[in-house]
């Protein structure tokens, strides 16, 4: 009270946004902020994704030409080293991929287009053999069978573009191979010089840690593009020889599906191997089809557990549940291409993350602990 007996007023205390944050329990402030975090995380990908998808021609082009660059990039070398000038050692290194290309697709189709027809004869038999095996052996009708199929069938044709857009698809796609090659010639010829170009540009440490991380994601595209092609032609190799030995019909073009298909990681190796199966169980039997299957998990077995780590060197490291996940992202974004190099592009990116957290560890404990710290204990 006052000295003339009036009560004193005390001011209320103020509660502003941090007392009333300070006051929270603090499994709610956990919650709140990895809530907090985790919408801010999804609209980034959510925003990236819609961005690769209205650029996904651009995105699959530049993604290609990054791949066909470090698998093409020991050629180059060895023709620089002959003292061949930038620009005519990157114009002979495009020549020679395309006349690979050129040489083996005329070659396959020679050997092989009067039998892909058969081919499609023996898939319709094989399947219609597996459905016999499948209403015979499980509590399945015909009936449930036929409206499965029903709905499948409607569903891709539900997704079947008109002609205007099919159009518009194949002329995207003649884009994206041209300008992939384009690119492919200017990023041999200037490709280390654009690199250096960017590393003048950092100061600081900075320009040690982007060094440091381009040269582990290149590196690791080098390996995956060069490891890639080796296993794919191993097991194609493989897979056809055991065609021969089994007197499988259409031994070849299987064995092309399996080349081709080794570039989709998991999926295209049980892709390939169900049609081989299917191939031999039309012609041969279930006998023949048992052994094919047998044929396929060896050489793919021998191929996870003993070529590709040391083919890859160990340069790729991601879980097979991840690879599943970002092919599926893939072929939702950009299809059959999307498949193709959206492994490619998470390996790059991990070893890119990895290499920038080691980099951060090192300098942390080379710094030493903070002196305040020390102080203060």
């Amino acid at each position: 009270m006052d000295a003339d007996g009036s009560e004193q007023t005390r001011p209320a205390p103020t509660t502003g946004p941090r007392q009333t944050w300070a006051g929270l329990p603090w499994p709610v402030r956990t919650a709140v902020t990895w809530s907090a975090c985790l919408l801010v995380v999804t609209a980034g990908l959510w925003l990236l994704g819609q961005i690769a998808v209205l650029l996904a021609p651009l995105a699959v082009a530049l993604a290609g030409t990054l791949f066909l660059t470090a698998l093409l990039d020991p050629v180059l070398v060895r023709l620089r080293r002959l003292r061949v000038p930038a620009g005519l050692a990157a114009l002979l290194t495009v020549l020679l991929l395309l006349g690979v290309l050129g040489g083996a697709g005329v070659l396959v189709w020679n050997l092989t287009a009067s039998q892909f027809g058969e081919l499609s004869q023996q898939l319709d038999e094989g399947l219609q053999r597996t459905r016999d095996f499948v209403t015979s052996s499980l509590p399945v009708t015909d009936q449930q069978l036929d409206r499965l199929v029903e709905q499948i069938r409607q569903g891709l044709s539900s997704g079947t573009p008109d002609p205007v857009a099919g159009a518009r698809k194949a002329a995207e796609v003649a884009g994206a191979i041209l300008l992939a090659l384009v690119l492919l010639f200017f990023l041999l010829k200037d490709g280390r010089s654009m690199w250096h170009w960017v590393l003048r540009r950092l100061t600081g440490p900075r320009r040690e840690l982007t060094a440091e991380a381009g040269r582990a994601g290149w590196r690791t595209l080098g390996a995956y593009s060069r490891g890639t092609m080796i296993i794919a032609a191993i097991d194609a190799i493989g897979i056809g020889l055991a065609l021969v030995v089994l007197r499988v019909p259409l031994a070849l073009p299987l064995a092309l599906i399996t080349f081709l298909g080794g570039f989709v990681p998991i999926i295209g190796a049980t892709v390939a191997g169900a049609v081989a199966v299917l191939v031999a169980l039309a012609a041969n039997g279930p006998t023949t089809a048992l052994l094919t299957l047998a044929a396929v998990i060896a050489v793919q077995q021998i191929e996870g557990n003993l070529l590709e780590p040391l083919v890859m060197r160990r340069q790729v490291q991601l879980h097979p549940a991840v690879i599943l996940v970002v092919v599926t992202a893939g072929t939702l974004v950009a299809g059959v291409a999307g498949a193709f190099v959206s492994v490619p592009i998470a390996a790059v990116l991990w070893r890119v993350l990895d290499t920038v957290q080691r980099h951060r560890a090192e300098t942390g404990r080379a710094a030493g602990p903070d002196p305040a710290i020390e102080a203060a204990g």
